[in-house]
């Protein structure tokens, strides 16, 4: 049972995050939670599948869980709290501590821990839609192809090191060997069927510190994923295509690119295609479908993350148009 007086905070902690911030700044972490009011309890990963496990087993007991690490250590820890009813779930507070941080990014929560630890405690919960893959959950992106075995692929000194450059590096790397793949993609009941050389299903601005599609008007709690697929370019022409309409968001106009907002895909392939979720390795299948779950964790922050996302000449739109 959850305490009725002093509130219960359960602190997830990977102290092998991005360069140690977790470990080095543990009794910072336990002092300020405690001395704003907590009843602080640690539980700090050991390996895989740690964090979902601790969420899982004894969140419930919990009035909040509070995470900290990077996106891999927050995927699990939504794993786990899905597994809970729906009304057994505590507020979950982040602290990015990790070497990429996406979903925080697009969350606008602050990337320093100092910052991000007060968010957790001055904000108020908003229930952003989560996404089920295969049976798995993730946060933010299922994605396979071009650049996506670079986050999983990257030793992690050189992450530590590098940051987001180790990804770009590994990913010119992979330029030179680009694969392509025949699917056909059920979007909503939309059916197509090409040669793709990327793809993801996400909720998220931000995928990888490097693609950026917030100017598309995200919205985290809407029931729908963006879907972005990229055909394969039969010519540098067509790929330069692909790279200027990213750089510019201007992906709606690009025939190389197909968008779409759905709750619901499906894409199946002729043979295996290795996924990832949140970054990590999601396994292979030639069957995949991903689904949205509207409104499945209250995540604490100061300030909705989607007045920021809409572009901006919705952000305040006429009073004729808020009924349509």
């Amino acid at each position: 049972m959850r305490s009725n007086s002093v509130p219960k905070l359960m602190l997830i902690i990977n102290p092998t995050a991005g360069k140690n911030q977790a470990r080095n700044q543990v009794f910072n972490l336990i002092n300020y939670f405690f001395t704003t009011g907590n009843h602080v309890t640690v539980f700090p990963t050991q390996g895989s599948g740690d964090g979902t496990k601790f969420a899982e087993e004894y969140a419930e007991e919990y009035d909040r869980v509070v995470c900290v690490g990077g996106d891999g250590t927050l995927n699990e820890v939504v794993a786990g709290l899905m597994t809970l009813p729906e009304d057994k779930r505590p507020i979950l507070g982040y602290v990015p501590a990790g070497t990429t941080n996406d979903f925080a990014s697009t969350l606008g929560i602050s990337p320093r821990m100092e910052e991000s630890m007060k968010q957790i405690v001055d904000g108020e919960p908003f229930y952003c839609d989560i996404g089920r893959f295969n049976g798995q959950y993730f946060t933010y992106v299922a994605a396979f192809g071009l650049f996506t075995e670079v986050s999983y692929d990257t030793p992690q000194p050189l992450k530590n090191m590098l940051g987001h450059f180790a990804y770009i590096l590994e990913g010119v790397i992979s330029l030179a060997t680009i694969r392509s793949y025949h699917l056909k993609v059920e979007v909503d009941g939309e059916l197509i069927e090409d040669t793709f050389i990327y793809g993801q299903i996400s909720n998220s601005t931000s995928v990888g510190g490097v693609m950026d599609i917030g100017r598309t008007g995200v919205q985290l709690d809407d029931g729908l994923f963006e879907v972005l697929l990229f055909r394969m370019p039969t010519n540098p022409i067509e790929l330069n295509e692909i790279i200027t309409a990213l750089m510019r968001q201007t992906i709606d106009d690009c025939p190389r690119i197909y968008f779409r907002r759905a709750s619901r895909v499906r894409v199946l392939s002729e043979e295996p295609i290795a996924w990832t979720l949140d970054g990590e390795a999601g396994g292979e299948t030639t069957d995949a479908t991903a689904e949205i779950l509207p409104h499945a964790i209250a995540l604490s922050l100061v300030g909705m993350p989607n007045e920021k996302n809409l572009p901006e000449e919705t952000v305040n739109p006429p009073e004729e148009s808020a009924s349509e």
